[in-house]
C-alpha cells in the first residue's frame, strides 16, 4: 500500500472526506458507489463495479433472475444442464 502523505480526521458522524485530487486520481465522482472491506487493521475503499454472481468478472455481463452473470459462466452453465 502506497502512502499519499494526505491525513483527513473523522468528523462526529463517523464521516471521512476524500480529498478532491485522490478522487480525481482514481476517477471517483460525486455519488459514486464504493465498497468497503477489512482486511486485518486496514479498511480499503474501493468504486463499486458490478461483477459476475459466480467468477468476479466484471467485463460482459448480464442481468437474469436479479444476478449478474458474465457470458464465460452462462456457457459453464449451459453446458452442465445439457
Amino acid at each position: 500500500m502506497k502512502s499519499t502523505g494526505l491525513v483527513r480526521r473523522m468528523d462526529p458522524l463517523g464521516r471521512l472526506v476524500i480529498p478532491m485530487e485522490l478522487r480525481r486520481k482514481m476517477g471517483i465522482d460525486n455519488k459514486d458507489p464504493m465498497e468497503i472491506y477489512d482486511e486485518g487493521q486496514n479498511i480499503i475503499l474501493k468504486k463499486y463495479e458490478p461483477s459476475c454472481t459466480f467468477c468476479g468478472n466484471c467485463s460482459d455481463t448480464f442481468l437474469h433472475k436479479g444476478k449478474l452473470v458474465c457470458k464465460k459462466c452462462q456457457a459453464e452453465i449451459k453446458a452442465l444442464v445439457k
